[in-house]
């Protein structure tokens, strides 16, 4: 009796979650003022609220063509912050990684690596964790590591300080900050190479969110755990 019933529900299960992916839509997900709006993707929920507090991750290159095509090692992070049109989602960038890979290359054997973190404070207030990593061209003594790392924290705070959100991201992800920290420091030691290996944006940077239209929707308190797909992947089989 038990096994006769059995394909009955499978096909009652079936029907159930096709019904349930019939009912979901497609959201476009738009980059920040700081990136020109661009589009960064695409997300699929089955209401606009649900697509709020999603993250996506891409590459510069992706985001900006081919010109920044050696900084493919660059990986962007941006989470959707409300819904301001129909289908089109808002993020606002929250930081940056290097990918393990480009990091892993930048030590290698007889170099000291010397890693710090800190919290900085741009000129219009916004706060930025940031990571740097040094390399020296052959092993470093202790006292050496030590100074060069305060001298790292110090000119970082005071570019900052000096900088408002908006020039202090753009500097870091063209490489221009690492320019200015090698200069820094060259008068203790010549670094093989510096570089802010990630950063996390504490606040909103100016430039950001569009402004919300009158028929947005009101985002959702709590996140759902799905992740952003990229446009790249959007023709692909949605995940289970």
């Amino acid at each position: 009796m038990a096994e006769k019933e059995t394909p009955a529900k499978k096909t009652t299960l079936a029907r159930t979650v096709k019904d349930k992916w019939r009912a979901k839509r497609w959201f476009k997900v738009r980059a920040p003022g700081l990136f020109q709006h661009v589009d960064l993707g695409e997300t699929v929920a089955s209401e606009p609220e649900q697509v709020v507090g999603r993250t996506l991750e891409t590459t510069l290159p992706e985001l900006s063509g081919a010109a920044d095509a050696a900084k493919a090692h660059v990986k962007l992070r941006f989470r959707v912050e409300r819904i301001s049109g129909e289908g089109v989602a808002e993020a606002r960038f929250i930081g940056h990684d290097l990918t393990s890979d480009f990091v892993r290359r930048l030590a290698r054997r007889k170099r000291s690596k010397i890693d710090t973190s800190l919290t900085v404070t741009t000129k219009d207030g916004v706060r930025i964790v940031l990571k740097p990593v040094a390399v020296g061209e052959q092993r470093l003594q202790t006292r050496l590591r030590a100074e060069l790392r305060h001298k790292i924290v110090s000119i970082l705070n005071e570019e900052a300080q000096l900088r408002t959100s908006p020039e202090f991201v753009r500097e870091m992800l063209a490489g221009d900050l690492t320019k200015v920290l090698a200069h820094g420091l060259k008068t203790l030691y010549p670094l093989k190479k510096i570089e802010i290996r990630r950063s996390e944006v504490l606040g909103t940077i100016s430039e950001e969110v569009a402004p919300p239209e009158p028929t947005s929707a009101a985002p959702s308190e709590e996140p759902p755990a799905e992740s952003v797909v990229p446009m790249a992947d959007a023709g692909g089989a949605p995940a289970a």
